[in-house]
């Protein structure tokens, strides 16, 4: 393929849609792309290499501070490789944390679901007790 892309090339290249390319170079995690004589962004190698790092980082969820954190990272030789270790240790203490709470959640409504099937018609368990918090098993008040 050629050495510049096209942004449509480059949503194609990396599943990313264009107004999401487009918002990652204004936010600066993307550097700007160079301009045609057409004045239309023409992108390049370490574009779609950047593009690929973000969407990765993205998709195992790391929010946007971590992935400029990870990315200057990865430009920088003097960087202390436990830096990065300690970014994606502490993501992963946040999606432990979630997985608890939505453990906690499915545990909640799985109660709440089995209350109801054992109710009769007249009496909801499913709405009685989202209409009353004291019902249920366990505190999730966020």
């Amino acid at each position: 393929m050629s050495d510049a892309y096209s942004i449509g090339q480059l949503s194609k290249l990396t599943g990313c849609k264009v107004t999401t390319i487009r918002w990652y170079e204004k936010e600066g995690l993307l550097p700007d792309a160079s301009r045609s004589e057409g004045n239309q962004r023409r992108y390049h190698q370490h574009h779609l290499t950047t593009l690929r790092f973000i969407r990765h980082a993205r998709e195992l969820g790391f929010d946007l501070n971590a992935v400029r954190q990870l990315q200057h990272l990865s430009r920088c030789d003097k960087h202390d490789c436990h830096e990065a270790d300690q970014i994606a240790s502490s993501h992963l203490q946040q999606v432990q944390q979630r997985i608890k709470s939505l453990q906690a959640l499915e545990t909640e409504l799985q109660a709440m679901i089995s209350r109801c099937q054992q109710g009769d018609a007249s009496h909801c368990q499913v709405l009685e007790v989202l209409a009353d918090h004291s019902l249920c098993q366990r505190d999730h008040q966020a």
